[in-house]
């Protein structure tokens, strides 16, 4: 231990260089793989440091180094970045387009451990190099130790990266070269463009929410003949289980749980009007938190000063399965497809000087890849049927016409579709679709017995990722699971049911990735106005100049339909409308 506290190798002392000594240096690097770090102050540049495996320069960012080093920032001489996409933003905002990035240690870091991320290069000097990145205290006013300057920190991530690269699978350097940092300069596009939204129609529906969880809360008051607070566990607790005598809920340490989904069931099982208004009151107040994070987020990236836009940050590194995440605000959780959503949906418009929005998404991706996985040949004949998915499989499983497939037995086997993808048991294909459990069980017999390869493919990724320790994807992004031989049951049992699901979900995520970075590519280099601006769930939102909708829709359709070669068609529908609500369709 005594070894990691003091740096093995000091950190070369960076050279002060300017402008034209930057320029000389770096021709002297010619083609040498070269660390970059810009400080970022407010959105710009502010200094920037350059390392080679032995030498470290660095100085202060002005317009005279942006003039001097354009050529090459935008050229393809190889660099290297932690953590890239807020310094390729801050570049871009002062002119200068970053090209020729060939590593990330943060993102190849997530990569390698996606359930444990290592957050900082800092982390990653740790791990990799055993030593420790001179840090400043952030506790102390005069700190003692300087932090490593912009050249050092180049110089430790060039170092991190030599040692990344030697524990870096073929497969999933290939995800981070092909997939992941393509995607990187696409998502600092994005975040730049912002989108539009309406100030005006999320505080209305943010003010109406506001009095309708007034009326309910009054409601509720007069169910039990006095005030509390909704909000409260404590005083929950008392009204529910004492007060009104319900069934007693999952014990939990200050008492018995009341979360959402805890009420629901007891709402089911024991319905009481005040149980009802309790759900009503925090199905509303969940929503307008969710408007007013948005509300607050238009127009306060500083940097892009008040322009009446939201700007997410996407996260890359921010799951498990390679699914993009957002946040500042979140858009990943504005609800989906009920009246609640399509309000906020309806505030999200087509900025000035662009035409319409176009919303592109998969329908129906991960059962497409499921039968590709799988090679199910009757799941492939539905998807290349043209028939509708659900009612083809119902028509198999009930041993009907498609004609014949009532509502409910369409309900059914959709649920036992998607429920396998996630490792739904009898039990809680009962649950969900409320029916009894040998009902279930009948279900998920006849299910198989028609799609059996399906069953047997599911079951030996299992088997598979038991021998591996992980999963991978169709384009190789591995996900580690080491409970899959956990003594302990109920970790082995989570870790079978998202392994199950993890080559599936994970490859979606691919394919949206691959088809939002070649999108975001050829509208730029057929010099189009037209630019994306969200990827949420498995949709696309595009801004369309004037003009050009007939060439953005086909480059959109036919982008995302050839992300992938599977042994079905990838089926992708488009949609057209003044905001995202009437474009999506």
């Amino acid at each position: 231990a005594a070894a990691s506290a003091a740096p093995a190798v000091a950190a070369p002392v960076p050279t002060e260089l300017d402008t034209a000594g930057l320029t000389a240096w770096l021709a002297a690097a010619a083609e040498a793989e070269v660390a970059v770090t810009v400080t970022v102050e407010t959105g710009m540049p502010a200094r920037l440091g350059l390392a080679t495996t032995d030498a470290a320069v660095e100085s202060r960012w002005s317009e005279e180094t942006a003039e001097a080093l354009r050529p090459w920032l935008e050229s393809e001489s190889p660099k290297v970045l932690a953590d890239a996409k807020p310094q390729v933003k801050a570049l871009r905002r002062a002119g200068v387009r970053l090209r020729g990035l060939v590593f990330d240690p943060i993102l190849a870091g997530w990569l390698l451990r996606p359930s444990f991320p290592d957050k900082s290069l800092g982390d990653l000097v740790d791990r990799y190099l055993d030593e420790k990145l001179p840090e400043a205290d952030p506790t102390q006013l005069v700190p003692e130790t300087e932090g490593a300057t912009p050249g050092q920190l180049s110089w430790y991530i060039l170092r991190v990266t030599e040692a990344m690269r030697g524990e870096l699978p073929a497969s999933v350097a290939a995800v981070l070269e092909d997939i992941e940092l393509p995607t990187l300069d696409t998502l600092a596009d994005m975040e730049l463009a912002g989108v539009a939204v309406s100030h005006e129609k999320l505080s209305g529906f943010s003010a109406e929410l506001g009095a309708r969880a007034d009326a309910v809360a009054q409601l509720a008051y007069a169910e039990i003949g006095r005030e509390v607070n909704l909000g409260s566990p404590k005083q929950l607790q008392e009204v529910l289980f004492e007060q009104l005598e319900l069934p007693k809920t999952r014990k939990t340490k200050t008492g018995y749980s009341t979360d959402a989904a805890v009420l629901a069931d007891l709402q089911e099982s024991n319905p009481h009007p005040f149980l009802d208004l309790l759900l009503q009151h925090r199905e509303a107040t969940k929503l307008r938190q969710i408007i007013e994070s948005l509300d607050t987020s238009i127009g306060n990236d500083r940097a892009a000063g008040e322009d009446g836009r939201i700007h997410t940050t996407y996260v890359q590194t921010g799951s498990q399965t390679g699914r993009l995440s957002s946040t500042d605000p979140n858009l990943q959780n504005i609800p989906i497809r009920n009246e609640e959503s399509r309000r906020i949906r309806a505030a999200f418009e087509v900025g000035a000087g662009y035409e319409t929005l176009l919303t592109a998404d998969y329908s129906q991706i991960e059962m497409r890849i499921m039968a590709h996985l799988s090679a199910d040949e009757g799941l492939i004949e539905a998807f290349n049927s043209g028939e509708d998915l659900h009612r083809f499989v119902g028509a198999r499983v009930f041993g009907v016409d498609p004609g014949d497939v009532t509502p409910a037995m369409r309900t059914k086997v959709k649920a036992m579709s998607y429920g396998l993808v996630y490792g739904l048991s009898a039990f809680g294909l009962s649950k969900q679709l409320r029916i009894e459990q040998a009902e279930a069980k009948l279900l998920m017999t006849e299910y198989f017995a028609r799609f059996g390869a399906v069953r047997d493919y599911l079951r030996s990724s299992v088997a598979q990722a038991r021998i591996d320790g992980y999963t991978e994807t169709i384009f190789g992004r591995r996900r580690p699971f080491p409970d899959l031989a956990s003594p302990n049951r109920v970790l082995r049992e989570n870790a079978e049911r998202a392994a199950l699901n993890a080559p599936i979900q994970g490859s979606a995520a691919d394919i949206m990735k691959i088809a939002l970075f070649r999108i975001h590519d050829e509208l730029r280099e057929r010099e189009l106005r037209s630019r994306i601006l969200l990827q949420i769930h498995d949709e696309l939102v595009v801004e369309v100049a004037p003009g050009e909708w007939d060439a953005v829709e086909r480059i959109v359709h036919d982008r995302m339909g050839d992300a992938a070669e599977l042994s079905v068609p990838l089926d992708v529908q488009i949609g057209r409308g003044e905001n995202w609500d009437v474009a999506g369709h």
